[in-house]
């Protein structure tokens, strides 16, 4: 689950706060657990307010048996120092100790793009028992009437915008892993066709090498005016930069396409190396990182660290 919020807004804040609680309760195992995660999200929110000064990102994976909330914040930084003030008089100063205490970890760095990346695995447990996953506050719709010209609007805004909103009204039916599924599914599609096209206009008819895939990402990318740009391509691991998002500012309502982007490279990835793909997003424009990072790892034993995306070929294929 993503949140983009306006640090500025204290409102917003607060109800994302209340969102994440609704959902720790609708999963929780044990509501006596509920109070201490709360405290943590609150101690990180609060954080993200005091110390950045315009948009933060808020991610909750649940994809184990504990959370893991992340605050992403384009602010001055700060360092992660979790003591008790100096003086036991003063008003401030106790919430990331408390934090470090009560939380099963607590994390925090400098953020290449600026800002900080905080993280803490919050102490509930999830419930065996399936629930559903709550939507996402809904932005503003597309497009931005700016984008209209004397004729209305042309043909670029308009389906972008059709992707966003389409995605945001699967997540509001039917909750983030259902939004997460389609694009997904339409991603690993639409790239089963652009391998094939790449194929056809090289006359490649074996297992692409690493430097095939990635010059097949970046061609395909640039085709829809993505800027991305091979860093790496080993027999191990293909690592490409981008510069500019398809979706324009749009992404930022919806980070969650950047499933897109991890479902075609990791299909097609898949597809030409023995084991599973493994798709790390390691910097994503979508949360407000200068540039995307992705790293495609290949012919390699996968394991389930919460953070890769993973990808196997079709049966048969």
């Amino acid at each position: 689950m993503d949140w983009y919020v306006d640090t500025t807004n204290r409102e917003a804040v607060t109800e994302v706060r209340a969102e994440i609680g609704r959902y720790l309760r609708r999963h929780a195992a044990d509501l006596g657990q509920i109070p201490d995660a709360e405290l943590v999200v609150a101690e990180l929110l609060g954080n993200a307010m005091r110390h950045a000064s315009g948009h933060a990102w808020v991610s909750l994976l649940w994809s184990g048996k504990r959370p893991s909330l992340t605050v992403y914040d384009l602010g001055p930084g700060f360092v992660l120092d979790p003591h008790l003030p100096d003086d036991p008089y003063a008003a401030n100063g106790r919430g990331l100790y408390l934090v470090d205490h009560v939380a099963d970890r607590l994390t925090g760095e400098a953020r290449r793009a600026g800002g900080m990346e905080v993280s803490a695995v919050l102490p509930v447990e999830r419930s065996d028992e399936a629930s559903f996953d709550p939507p996402r506050r809904r932005e503003n719709a597309l497009p931005d009437l700016d984008e209209a010209g004397p004729d209305g609007f042309p043909k670029e805004a308009f389906l972008r915008a059709l992707v966003v909103q389409l995605a945001q009204t699967v997540e509001s039916a039917g909750g983030p892993s259902a939004a997460e599924a389609a694009v997904a599914q339409v991603g690993a599609d639409v790239g089963g066709q652009m391998e094939a096209e790449y194929r056809a206009t090289r006359g490649i008819a074996g297992r692409l090498t690493p430097q095939q895939l990635a010059e097949c990402y970046v061609r395909l990318k640039h085709a829809i005016d993505g800027e991305f740009y091979v860093i790496e391509a080993s027999e191990d691991c293909i690592v490409l930069g981008n510069r500019r998002c398809p979706f324009g500012d749009a992404v930022h309502r919806a980070p969650a396409l950047c499933r897109m982007t991890s479902s075609v490279f990791g299909g097609i990835a898949a597809r030409n190396c023995d084991h599973e793909a493994r798709v790390v997003l390691e910097e994503r424009i979508a949360i407000g990182d200068p540039q995307c990072r992705v790293s495609v790892y290949l012919d390699r034993p996968v394991v389930d660290d919460g953070v890769s995306h993973r990808y196997q070929a079709p049966r048969g294929g």
